[in-house]
């Protein structure tokens, strides 16, 4: 009697630990690389908390398997996919066994973010888009239209507001177009603060046809010539950054994008009023610290070539301890339009 009741327990106490190293490990993460995403979560319940640093883990991981063996500088493309396949199987097979009760494995943080997935029954076809637009890094460098772009963040922007809706606990099913606005203005708004170190990789996250519009070239393969260009080939000498510069044009160019960019957030804003408090408040923490590198990027002029726009550690500690207090800021009445408007469509419609 004494053994069979004992066998469960040890099993359950190295599974208590596994997955306990796994969220320890994800919450890391999410401290060192995605610190936003990390003073949001913080106002959340720890029992809802720990779920948002397991799927923010598993993008990390996926993303640096993408970044790390990158196309440029002779980087495997087939060895990268690879490696990038093996890594999505072994997500699925977790999320496999944990469905079955079985063991997921001695990987502790894919066994938290399995325990996350299934425990918040997030859908698993968010994945499946997840891992293919990490896969289209592998090939494509650049897009040509707004439409094209957004055909890239359908898998690796607005899928995250997807997998979250759980965690958050949305009151209504319609948080789930503001939840995939929101993963879409975040990502725009870091492709644009990150132009010059994703043109270090091989890669443009703007709309090309936006770029000629405005008499600016972003080349990675050679030196930008003509009117508006600002940027020298990938993979040359540091010293030559100095020729990547935000001339007339850029600055042009990039209000466009601005003023885009906060289309998105005001679509996002209308779904806060639908997440119970503790979420209402994390998600307004989140979506104000992100905005705020939009204005950082302006008072630098529009310059993202010699610094990269940042929002200070405390601003952030600072801003998430208000919002707990006061709650997330209130949306505007009506969403405001500008020069950055995107015709019929803001975001990509759910799949």
């Amino acid at each position: 009697m004494s053994r069979t009741t004992d066998a469960p327990a040890a099993s359950d106490g190295g599974r208590t630990a596994l997955l306990h190293a796994g969220y320890r490990e994800a919450a890391r993460l999410t401290w060192r690389y995605g610190t936003t995403y990390y003073w949001g979560a913080a106002l959340l319940p720890r029992a809802r908390r720990k779920h948002v640093h397991a799927v923010y883990a598993l993008c990390r991981l996926a993303d640096d398997i993408v970044d790390d063996q990158a196309v440029i500088d002779g980087g495997d493309t087939a060895a990268t996919a690879a490696a990038l396949q093996a890594f999505a199987d072994r997500y699925r097979t977790a999320v496999a066994a944990e469905e079955a009760g079985a063991p997921t494995g001695d990987d502790p943080v894919m066994a938290a973010v399995a325990a996350t997935v299934v425990g918040c029954d997030i859908e698993r076809e968010c994945f499946d888009r997840f891992f293919g637009a990490m896969a289209m890094d592998l090939t494509t460098t650049a897009y040509e239209t707004w439409d094209d772009l957004c055909g890239y963040m359908e898998g690796s922007a607005a899928v995250i507001g997807e997998m979250m809706l759980p965690v958050l606990e949305p009151a209504s099913p319609m948080a789930k177009e503001p939840a995939r606005a929101l993963g879409l203005a975040f990502q725009l708004t870091n492709f644009l603060r990150d132009v010059d170190e994703d043109l270090d990789r091989g890669r443009v996250y703007v709309p090309q046809e936006d770029l000629r519009r405005f008499g600016v070239e972003l080349d990675p393969s050679r030196v930008a010539g003509g009117r508006g260009g600002v940027v020298p080939p990938a993979g040359e000498a540091v010293e030559a950054r100095g020729r990547r510069r935000a001339t007339p044009e850029w600055r042009e160019f990039l209000a466009f994008q601005i003023a885009r960019n906060r289309e998105l957030y005001a679509l996002a804003d209308t779904g806060i009023a639908l997440l119970p408090g503790r979420s209402a408040r994390c998600v307004g923490a989140a979506r104000v610290l992100y905005s705020q590198i939009l204005e950082r990027i302006e008072a630098a002029d529009y310059d993202v070539f010699t610094t990269r726009a940042r929002v200070p550690t405390w601003r952030k500690a600072t801003t998430a301890a208000r919002i707990m207090v006061a709650g997330p800021p209130t949306p505007p009445a009506a969403a405001q339009t500008g020069p950055g408007r995107t015709a019929d469509h803001v975001a990509p419609h759910p799949r």
